[in-house]
């Protein structure tokens, strides 16, 4: 052994941030496969099934319109793709400030000369669908073309209510068009494309997918493909006009990530066809709230302060003054292979973050926890003991719906 090899670390790494989550067993087997020809009858098949399958995961119904499609990119690929193809330089679009990646993008937006009006937030707080319907109200010319929401704020775990948002829409009688990041919340939380009237939806590939990142995705409505046909703004590898028409036959106009969509097409069966996706949603609220608990008896703040809009994907948590997450979530990791959240940017500091979603069960929520409790009174934070104590007696006799 040389100096520069690292020991061995026996035992599974525990990844609990907020994404990538952990990849199951059963999509890396389903990767694990010969790359084949993308343009070929058997990667037809792959591509039909993984776009029609992704229709369930975004609740479209298969009569209902619309349409999805996947980039090789990052979710980032995906907001990028969500603006130019519905949108015109100097149109005005109304953002909320609801954490790190809702102003991500806003900058992206900026920078392809959108004008927007972004509403401050304090971060712990989603968007508010009665400022909603009050700024789409003073818009009598109906210059927003757009309202841009982050359904889960992943640097925050507070999810934004997306449904009322639509409905303060139609309340204002206004014709923007409705978009939703769903980047850390779709296959997670629930989430209804055709019942929320949501137009264009963002998603990635390394959350609640249960996927390597790679993949992003927008789900697009009728309006949203009639307004690309109008948008001015430039785009060639974002263009849905040119994905349309060799995805009727399960192609696209590029070559693919083949061994993603093999993965893709694993993770489908496995939420939809087995576990079944409101099985799925009462998993991933069961173990937030479970988490909740652990926080409240260590005597700990959570970030987000409305009850209705705690997240089911994360929970963010606030350390007392004086205590920085860093040095904090390095103990962890040193100490127990634990990896943790980190605060982003004006969070950073001050808060860590637990993922909670995707491949998760009982037993690796609370092996979690158990490196929390011991990583606070390692590092000396003031906290009272029972956290996991409180999860495992709710894991094994609470009612996920009633703490809901």
């Amino acid at each position: 052994m040389t100096a520069q090899t690292a020991a061995h670390r026996s035992g599974r790494h525990f990844l609990q941030i907020p994404g990538p989550t952990n990849v199951p067993d059963r999509i890396l087997r389903a990767m694990d496969r010969p790359t084949i020809d993308h343009r070929g009858p058997e990667f037809a098949r792959l591509g039909k099934e993984c776009l029609e399958g992704m229709r369930a995961i975004f609740k479209m119904g298969a009569n209902s319109g619309g349409h999805i499609f996947i980039y090789p990119a990052s979710g980032t690929g995906a907001w990028e793709a969500a603006i130019v193809n519905t949108l015109s330089p100097g149109d005005r679009v109304l953002m909320f400030e609801t954490g790190h990646f809702a102003t991500l993008w806003r900058r992206i937006a900026e920078s392809f000369g959108l004008i927007v009006d972004f509403v401050p937030g304090d971060w712990r707080h989603g968007v508010d669908p009665a400022l909603v319907e009050s700024k789409l109200r003073d818009d009598k010319a109906h210059g927003i073309k757009a309202v841009m929401c982050v359904h889960n704020e992943t640097s925050t775990g507070v999810t934004s209510r997306i449904g009322e948002v639509r409905k303060a829409m139609d309340a204002a009688g206004h014709p923007a068009l409705l978009m939703v990041d769903t980047i850390s919340s779709l296959a997670s939380i629930d989430f209804r494309q055709d019942e929320w009237g949501v137009d264009v939806t963002v998603a990635g590939s390394q959350k609640g997918l249960m996927l390597p990142p790679g993949l992003s995705f927008n789900a697009v409505s009728d309006k949203a493909l009639a307004a690309s046909k109008s948008a001015k703004l430039p785009r060639a590898f974002w263009s849905w006009e040119e994905m349309l028409g060799p995805n009727k036959a399960g192609f696209f106009p590029y070559t693919p990530a083949t061994n993603l969509l093999y993965g893709l097409r694993e993770a489908i069966q496995m939420l939809v066809h087995e576990e079944g996706l409101d099985a799925v949603f009462a998993r991933h609220n069961r173990h937030a709230e479970a988490t909740r608990r652990a926080v409240r008896a260590w005597g700990l703040e959570i970030l987000c302060l409305n009850p209705t809009e705690y997240s089911s994907s994360l929970t963010a948590i606030l350390l007392p003054d004086g205590f920085n997450e860093a040095e904090f979530r390095r103990v962890a990791l040193e100490r127990f292979d634990l990896s943790l959240g980190a605060g982003l940017s004006k969070l950073s500091g001050k808060v860590f973050r637990i993922g909670h979603l995707g491949d998760f069960n009982d037993l690796m929520l609370c092996g979690t926890l158990c490196g929390v409790e011991m990583a606070l009174g390692i590092f000396g934070i003031p906290h009272q003991k029972g956290g996991v104590d409180s999860a495992m007696e709710f894991l094994a006799h609470g009612n996920a719906d009633a703490a809901n």
